[in-house]
């Protein structure tokens, strides 16, 4: 009876029926100039990273960052010569991976080119997420709050990332993790405990029990 909200609220897909009522992809027109970019900055060792049902494809070198990627989702990563062509359909999104310092200076750079066409921000310092215009968790949320027949005032939600904090300022009760990045702590209403002391669980034990 639940859902599950991938993509950064990109794709909404119900658990139980397993029908996919949300689905917002990236225009395939962007595949390549961001690619291109992408390769300026090889040297430096920065990645790219869409994805398949299965599997990482790392369309430059993966990298320590696509390596944790990798772990977080449990999903191999496959290196391909040609990443363009190993986009059969319209993507929900691309992962850049690098340092933090890196990872500013293309952000800059994409986000001046792309501007309201993409929505373009880091949900750590070394992930940068490019997705389709006008997604994130929040914009999601309210989408299935709303077809469910609920508000806003009866959600709560939990996050530690940069592209948790919009959803963490929109739900009645917004929880940052322990371990949260320092943005996240700030506009939390509640901090619970870190993600490796089953914080979420003391959520739910402290305000759904």
């Amino acid at each position: 009876g639940s859902y599950i909200l991938s993509f950064n609220g990109g794709r909404i897909t119900n658990c139980q029926t397993k029908e996919i009522i949300y689905n917002k992809t990236l225009p395939m027109d962007c595949a390549k100039p961001i690619y291109d970019m992408v390769l300026e900055y090889k040297d430096q060792g920065l990645d790219l990273v869409t994805y398949t049902p299965d599997a990482l494809i790392s369309g430059i070198c993966p990298n320590k960052y696509t390596e944790l990627e990798s772990r977080i989702n449990h999903m191999p990563i496959i290196r391909v010569d040609d990443f363009l062509s190993h986009i059969k359909e319209a993507p929900n999104k691309f992962l850049i991976t690098g340092d933090s310092a890196v990872i500013s200076k293309i952000q800059k750079k994409i986000i001046t080119r792309f501007r309201s066409y993409l929505s373009v921000y880091c949900s750590d310092p070394f992930f940068l997420e490019i997705m389709p215009s006008g997604i994130d968790k929040a914009h999601s949320l309210l989408r299935l709050l709303t077809s469910s027949g609920l508000t806003a005032d009866e959600m709560i939600c939990c996050g530690d990332g940069y592209n948790d904090i919009t959803m963490i300022e929109t739900a009645g009760l917004g929880v940052a993790m322990a371990n949260a990045q320092p943005a996240v702590l700030e506009k939390a209403d509640f901090v619970t405990k870190s993600n490796d002391e089953d914080g979420v669980l003391h959520v739910i034990n402290q305000f759904m029990r």
